[in-house]
């Protein structure tokens, strides 16, 4: 019973995995990556739309950014909002695009965006505590009604947390990753 109750919520354990997935991709490790501006919120015609809803963002060069909107008129305000959302970089306009340089990081932004990182991953932790939570409380709750008997319980609660380590496990993997990628110059 406890194995079913398990394996429901483990949607909810791979989301929390894949949020911090998202999260990682949106801190900067010296290479320039869409993510980091694509969710920037631009007013576009008297509503706020993401950056990617308006314009191109490719990559080309390692550190650069190029941002082509659909429409020429919107380059002041994709300006803008680049500006106001404070990533750390200056944009610059050549009338038909933007081009964003990403500085060369310090060893002292490095260890700012591996505490950054850490916070995420702790996050993340949180996500995976609160959703063991929610699966712990089931099974006290079946054990009060009946369902099972408390040597299941105690059998579940082996079994919730062997799959608790193991997205533990997986959160410091990718923490390990990141953190290697953001410290290599």
């Amino acid at each position: 019973m406890y194995k079913e109750l398990i394996e429901e919520k483990r949607e909810q354990f791979n989301n929390a995995i894949e949020h911090f997935k998202r999260e990682m991709m949106r801190i900067r490790t010296g290479r320039a990556t869409p993510m980091l501006v694509e969710d920037i919120k631009v007013e576009s015609y008297g509503a706020m739309m993401p950056l990617k809803q308006i314009a191109n963002i490719s990559v080309p060069e390692p550190r650069q950014l190029l941002i082509a909107p659909w429409d020429n008129s919107m380059l002041p305000a994709i300006e803008k909002a680049i500006k106001a959302a404070n990533i750390g970089v200056q944009p610059n306009n050549d009338g038909a695009t933007i081009r964003i340089t990403l500085p060369a990081l310090t060893e002292e932004q490095r260890k700012e965006l591996v505490k950054v990182l850490g916070r995420r991953a702790e996050d993340a932790r949180v996500a995976v505590r609160n959703v063991r939570e929610d699966i712990w409380k089931a099974i006290q709750e079946a054990e009060k009604v009946g369902d099972i008997s408390e040597d299941e319980k105690f059998s579940a609660k082996d079994a919730l947390q062997e799959v608790v380590d193991e997205y533990n496990a997986k959160i410091e993997s990718l923490r390990k990753e990141k953190e290697e990628e953001i410290m290599t110059v």
